[in-house]
């Protein structure tokens, strides 16, 4: 039911370049932004350009929509809030030290979590998936709090009755879903990874994308 995906039409020349290009680069960097100005993100690349306000309204903004689809759709890329609070493609190459983030639990993410998002997010490791349409009315401040915590893992879907919704996962159901075994690590070194990670990003395309447990 919630795996539905949207049917988009065929990719023109130009549309095909720019996926081309995002996947690139995120084979190279790990990182890639829907968008924001922290580190390198789809709308600069399909445009050429920054701009205002929301890429609804760009007139490239179908590109920017057929883009990021495609890469949420792909095999080798997932979703998570993990830079500045965005979010952010995060290639295979990563999901290791994205994993063990995840599942940690440690105290920069659970300290100062609501008590509405302490229960969601017990309700959840009950059931392992949870729709959003399914959570009551306006869920959407507690999915972000964990969201932003990188306690769950999220997709926006289609619902069969054709509404939008999220999917709230594990990282063990995610994991299982897209056929990922984790490897052993631990947090302090999945940390510096990304401390890393990002540092060199930063440096390399002037940006200041930061990460979830650092000060803004």
């Amino acid at each position: 039911m919630w795996h539905c995906k949207i049917l988009l039409p065929k990719m023109t020349a130009n549309e095909d370049k720019n996926f081309e290009q995002s996947i690139e680069l995120l084979e190279e960097i790990g990182l890639l932004l829907v968008r924001g100005t922290e580190i390198p993100d789809v709308c600069r690349l399909v445009t050429g350009k920054e701009f205002k306000g929301s890429w609804w309204s760009n007139p490239a903004a179908h590109q920017i929509f057929g883009v990021n689809e495609r890469l949420a759709d792909h095999p080798d890329i997932t979703l998570a809030k993990l830079i500045s609070g965005k979010v952010t493609f995060v290639h295979r190459q990563l999901w290791p030290q994205l994993f063990i983030l995840g599942t940690q639990r440690s105290d920069w993410q659970v300290s100062g979590l609501s008590a509405k998002a302490k229960q969601l997010l017990k309700t959840l490791d009950a059931k392992t998936t949870l729709v959003s349409t399914d959570l009551g009315p306006k869920p959407g401040d507690l999915v972000r709090e964990l969201e932003l915590k990188l306690l769950i893992h999220t997709d926006q879907v289609h619902t069969e009755k054709g509404a939008h919704a999220k999917v709230l996962e594990t990282w063990e159901t995610w994991a299982q879903r897209v056929g990922f075994k984790p490897k052993r690590s631990n947090t302090s070194a999945a940390q510096s990874f990304f401390e890393k990670r990002v540092e060199e990003i930063n440096q390399r395309f002037g940006g200041r994308g930061r990460l979830p447990w650092q000060a803004k």
